[in-house]
């Protein structure tokens, strides 16, 4: 489902003839109840039910309806989900119920004596009975929905009072605009959560870094970011989730027995709620509970930092009370820090398996989400950059379950005077190569490659022996490592030579393991031009652009004498391909290779090369302007270029279109006065496709 909100109905979306059409008004209401249908199924129960394209087109259509008939325009309309105009401030709400906190419980004893607690309150016997949910790591929100109409959404503020981001909370999507009920309550206060999901989050990111702007720390501070913006229409380009969570009042209905039946009727309105909750008995039932969801949380679309438990009926939950500013019926059982304090001792490099230079900050060791931490990735030179992070900093490090420990910031008040900026190092600490850093990318590279620089050969390895490249059964990583450790291999072209003895001497390789091993290698050596291509690992070169390189050259020797110019007339490779391929096989180490390979007996069918085909934009000229939700503006002049078109950087007469993004500026200003075709990314892939 698309995550922006366009009201500007394309222009190759055809109107229905009035004569087909029959009541205006039935068939807007059907386009609302359709969108707002599928939009629940993607956004709330994560199981989409149509494709994006026909969701669009119902959109469009809702649009050029409501733009002709303005009087069909109603306010739970998915087209009223667009940011309208900024705010000058936010307005202050008071809560009719106090939105309060939770008290934290953080190891076994606490939850002990909450549950003793409870029991004592209750006067019970045997075991209480608790919902337990997650704990998420967001904004807490409140809605205000009237006879099932969105009226007021606001932030929790002080728990008394808060902000009205009711024109922000309009554009979420995972929220109704309307409760699906027949009979909704007169008043109903939502409580829940506003939230960034962590793949979301990364595109943001991404788009904030292409965009030269800062970028978020985490998906906690991206949502709240997003929800108080003055702009409505940034907070609609942002992809913010919700879950409910609690109830603040309720007038003109019956209230639920059980936190867990309220949630169960919060679902069926149409209200999301996570899936990942249980109604379990006594400390022990919590406790599980917990276990399940540390074990899970890795894997979480979304950051959480805790569990929550509740006492699941409601009537025990008002027995109860409160305490100060918490329920005495509720805690957070918060899960061990996944954040510190530590001192960067020095920052270092790493070579990755493929050639990738990342900054390594070597730390005071810290323990940190129940983890001794000593190193932490910095993750490019741009980052290192960008975050400010120098030698002898004092810094906040990040471990988010399995995940890599990364330095997040460093604290300001406590720098001081000695420290040190990184230096990116000019040559590989491995081999000794140059590091190059290509213009169009952010990160730095060692330009020895797989065939000579021992910290990617490995990784060159394993791809050369894929299922998807030369199929060599039976050489897998531990294998690999082993003879790439035991220097027993050195090139691709040394697997060739390998003995029935040389393999018998390896850890877990029997005589007739072994011998499997020679039979594949043997196999092997009958492939295909593509599939060979492919296996030499150069750098951009996929399972796709191989087989174009093969199709178009037809042998291997007109391959390796392409010239760049040659390799831009093959079908979807673009100048960064281009400028890859010829680098790789500049390089005498690579061609030895190759070689080598031949020398060996890999052999593959060849043919004539194929008729060069017509670029469908030849003789077009693109401007690539603001910022694609998808793509960068690298990727889209590449698949420009591929076509055969040219990427301007201004726009003039000759234009043939201007691909606009999001906070395009003056130049979509002159390609509007100049009358130039403008298209949006999904236009410019449309005309791809079309080609």
């Amino acid at each position: 489902m698309p995550t922006d909100s366009r009201t500007d109905a394309a222009p190759d979306v055809p109107l229905i003839p009035a004569a087909d059409r029959g009541d205006w008004s039935e068939r807007a209401a059907w386009l609302k109840a359709e969108l707002n249908r599928h939009s629940h199924a993607y956004y709330v129960l994560d199981n989409p039910t149509i494709p994006d394209a026909e969701y669009d087109k119902l959109f469009r259509e809702l649009v050029s309806l409501e733009e002709a008939h303005p009087d069909l325009v109603t306010s739970d309309s998915p087209t009223q989900r667009v940011g309208g105009k900024p705010l000058p401030q936010f307005e202050q709400v008071r809560h009719a119920v106090p939105m309060l906190s939770l008290n934290n419980a953080f190891g076994d004893d606490d939850i002990a004596g909450f549950d003793r607690r409870v029991r004592e309150g209750l006067q019970l016997d045997g075991e209480a009975e608790y919902s337990t949910e997650l704990k998420f790591d967001g904004l807490a929100i409140s809605l205000r929905y009237e006879n099932g109409m969105l009226v007021q959404a606001a932030t929790r503020g002080d728990g008394m009072t808060g902000e009205n981001v009711t024109a922000n909370i309009r554009t979420v999507r995972a929220i109704p605009l309307r409760l699906h009920a027949a009979n909704p309550p007169a008043v109903l206060d939502v409580r829940g959560e506003v939230l960034m999901y962590k793949s979301d989050f990364a595109r943001l990111n991404e788009r904030q870094r292409e965009a030269g702007q800062k970028e978020f720390a985490n998906p906690r501070n991206a949502a709240a970011g997003s929800l108080r913006q003055l702009d409505p229409r940034i907070t609609a380009q942002r992809s913010l989730r919700f879950f409910a969570y609690g109830i603040g009042l309720l007038e003109g209905g019956a209230m639920p027995e059980s936190h867990a039946a309220l949630l169960d009727w919060y679902a069926g309105m149409g209200l999301p709620v996570c899936k990942e909750r249980a109604v379990v008995r006594g400390a022990a039932g919590v406790l599980e509970f917990f276990q399940s969801i540390a074990a899970k949380r890795p894997k979480l679309p979304y950051d959480i930092d805790g569990v929550v438990y509740k006492v699941n009926r409601l009537d025990q939950q008002q027995k109860l009370g409160f305490v100060s500013r918490a329920p005495r019926f509720a805690i957070a059982h918060k899960f061990p820090a996944e954040e510190a304090m530590t001192v960067v001792q020095d920052i270092g490099v790493q070579v990755g398996r493929t050639g990738a230079i990342t900054p390594v900050a070597r730390l005071a060791p810290v323990f940190v989400s129940g983890v001794t931490v000593t190193n932490a990735t910095l993750h490019n030179e741009d980052e290192v950059r960008r975050k400010d992070i120098r030698i002898g900093d004092t810094v906040i490090v990040r471990r988010a379950g399995d995940v890599i420990p990364e330095v997040v910031s460093y604290v300001p008040e406590l720098r001081k005077d000695d420290v040190r900026e990184f230096v990116m190092p000019a040559q590989c600490p491995v081999c000794g190569s140059p590091i190059v850093r290509p213009e169009e990318e952010a990160v730095a590279r060692c330009s020895g490659g797989w065939v000579k620089c021992p910290a990617q050969r490995k990784g060159g390895l394993l791809h050369f022996v894929s299922r998807r490249a030369m199929d060599i059964e039976g050489l897998g990583e531990q294998l690999v490592d082993q003879l790439v450790d035991r220097q027993v291999i050195t090139t691709a072209a040394d697997l060739y030579k390998l003995g029935l003895s040389a393999l018998s001497e390896l850890d877990r390789m029997a005589e007739k393991s072994a011998q499997n091993v020679l039979k594949a290698l043997e196999k092997s050596k009958s492939t295909s031009l593509p599939r060979f291509i492919y296996a030499l690992g150069i750098r951009h070169v996929g399972e796709a652009t191989a087989k174009e390189l093969a199709k178009h050259f037809g042998s291997l020797d007109r391959f390796l004498d392409a010239s760049e110019e040659a390799l831009l007339e093959v079908p979807d490779i673009g100048p960064v391909v281009a400028r890859s391929i010829t680098a790789f096989l500049a390089d005498p180490l690579n061609r030895e290779l190759v070689e080598q390979l031949r020398a060996a007996g890999v052999h593959w069918q060849e043919h004539e090369p194929a008729a060069a085909a017509p670029k469908p934009f030849a003789g077009k000229t693109f401007v690539l302007t603001g910022t694609l939700p998808a793509m960068t503006r690298d990727e889209a002049a590449e698949r420009i270029e591929a076509a055969g078109g040219k990427v301007a950087g201004s726009v003039s007469k000759k234009t043939s279109y201007v691909v606009a993004g999001e906070e395009a500026g003056s130049k979509l200003t002159k390609a509007q006065e100049l009358g130039i075709p403008v298209l949006d990314e999904a236009g410019l892939l449309r005309l791809l496709e079309e080609s």
